[in-house]
């Protein structure tokens, strides 16, 4: 394989994921996919009826992956295997998404606060019909948040666009007492399955 053939495809829009993929020194380049809701989608992440949290994620980050795939068909791209990740917080057994605003990060955060929930982390790599997956499922225990500490990280803007209404690299990093499992994969890329995962493509890490 050569230099140029080592470049993948980055089917994700978080500086957090590009963040990681350079720690370990994978070249790529992004695909976007849609998100504009007026647009239109190109992945609806509504949960299904029953679905686990874990088959949820999985699912998320597949689609998407597949939805990359036949992006790349549709543009008549170079074919280089992308990668998609999605990553979602669980409290008390139950998927918590984005928040809408911050009134809606204010009641989050309040929830988190002096309390367990997991972080889970998909990531799915495609090349062609072949997709490969994994999981990473992290805990994390939040410290007692008082009204200043949610008001005034509420005000910071950071909670809007993430999942559970944190950011763990963040300023948010003042809230984690400890964590169990991921640290990259709460971030949302979790780097050794993500590793794992890119050496059956043959890409080369590091």
């Amino acid at each position: 394989m050569s230099i140029g053939d080592q470049r993948i495809y980055l089917a994700s829009r978080s500086p957090r994921r590009r963040d990681l993929l350079k720690q370990i020194g994978v070249p790529f380049e992004l695909l976007l996919l849609r998100e504009d809701l007026r647009r239109g989608v190109d992945v609806d992440e509504t949960p299904l009826p029953d679905e686990s949290p874990g088959v949820y994620v999985l699912r998320i980050a597949r689609t998407k992956a597949e939805m990359a795939v036949l992006q790349i068909a549709l543009r008549v791209l170079p074919q280089k295997p992308v990668l998609a990740a999605d990553t979602t917080v669980v409290f008390d057994g139950q998927v918590v998404g984005k928040p809408d605003d911050v009134e809606h990060a204010a009641r989050m955060l309040r929830a988190l606060s002096g309390r367990e929930h997991q972080v889970l982390t998909a990531v799915a790599v495609a090349l062609r019909e072949h997709v490969e997956t994994q999981i990473s499922v992290s805990s994390v225990w939040f410290r007692e948040l008082s009204d200043t500490d949610i008001r005034r990280y509420c005000a910071s803007g950071e909670p809007l666009d993430k999942a559970g209404a944190y950011a763990i690299q963040g300023r948010a990093g003042a809230f984690v007492m400890r964590i169990s499992g991921s640290y990259s994969g709460i971030m949302g890329l979790p780097l050794a399955e993500t590793t794992e995962l890119l050496q059956k493509f043959n890409i080369p890490v590091w």
